[in-house]
């Protein structure tokens, strides 16, 4: 049971939860950048969080299946069609042998997340199936979908499951104009009141020099209250790094495993899936809360899939 890539998209690879546990050697933990879109869409055609979604940047692939399965898309709006009709993110739809999943004009988002009923049959690498293309290692040959692939997939007649629509309670929407919110990072008091007051209170503009490793901002450059040497320490998804050039830097899904770079702030883990739906050119603030309430953000926000997932059950 296959599917054929036709087109490959801008960029597309397979990614899960992350290659957790590895970090010591210098592994990446890699995986999705938007977990609320992965989540859902595996909800979506019955499977667990944990399984593979396809990872589409910008430009959607265009996809032949080769047998009967069931798909669900979620996170950006690409402009997708199964046979030449529209397929909404969000919905669960069956899919018959000789069928034609494309992709049309970006209307929301950065990226888009595909899954099928009963998953990929990819073969896991230090217990993820997520592609790190920069070592060339997981996924689909360590590399982002190329035109003729063979994608092979779980047979699966299920039906498509019972959420709606609207049963996401607008978990992956991406809204550009909304704070990102962080808590104040290791080194946040050793910035300049100043420069602490532009962080929170100055929109910044991401760059286009900007992927899965980190997102660049272009604004006025901060700076430290006096120089400062740093140990290399380790570092996660959000961590802000301010390096030489006094703008900000934020460490995205395929980070290194440390960093020797002044941590002004880390985005609150609720905030990390619509900071992934962002496009260069785009702009965002900052607001700072303190650690109990992104706790508590990031516990809603569990409950709310596991709301979704007993609905499903």
């Amino acid at each position: 049971m296959t599917i054929k890539v036709i087109k490959p998209g801008m960029l597309s690879t397979f990614q899960d939860t992350g290659r957790h546990g590895f970090q010591h050697w210098g592994v990446p933990v890699t995986g999705v950048m938007d977990e609320d879109a992965h989540a859902l869409c595996n909800l979506l055609v019955g499977n667990p969080r944990t399984f593979s979604t396809l990872e589409m940047t910008l430009q959607g692939p265009t996809l032949h299946f080769q047998a009967k399965t069931v798909i669900a898309l979620a996170g950006a709006d690409l402009g997708a069609e199964l046979d030449a009709i529209p397929l909404k993110p969000g919905v669960a739809a069956l899919v018959s042998p000789g069928s034609t999943l494309s992709f049309g004009k970006r209307r929301q988002g950065a990226r888009s997340y595909l899954a099928v009923g009963g998953g990929f049959l990819l073969h896991p690498l230090m217990n993820s199936t997520s592609t790190y293309s920069r070592g060339g290692f997981g996924g689909l040959r360590g590399r982002a979908l190329q035109a003729g692939d063979l994608i092979p997939i779980c047979s699966s007649f299920a039906n498509p499951p019972r959420l709606s629509p609207r049963s996401h309670f607008g978990l992956y929407e991406a809204v550009a104009c909304e704070q990102i919110r962080v808590i104040a990072g290791r080194e946040w008091k050793d910035f300049s009141a100043k420069s602490q007051a532009h962080f929170l209170n100055h929109d910044y503009t991401l760059s286009g020099d900007s992927d899965r490793m980190g997102y660049r901002l272009d604004g006025t450059p901060l700076a430290l209250s006096s120089p400062k040497e740093l140990l290399s320490e380790s570092v996660t998804f959000g961590t802000v790094q301010v390096p030489p050039s006094g703008k900000p830097l934020i460490l995205m899904a395929d980070r290194q495993t440390t960093g020797g770079y002044p941590r002004i702030a880390q985005v609150a883990s609720v905030d990390l899936p619509r900071l992934a739906q962002l496009l260069p050119g785009d702009k965002l603030r900052f607001s700072l809360i303190d650690l109990s309430a992104a706790e508590t953000l990031l516990l809603t926000r569990a409950r709310t899939l596991k709301a979704m997932e007993a609905f499903n059950a």
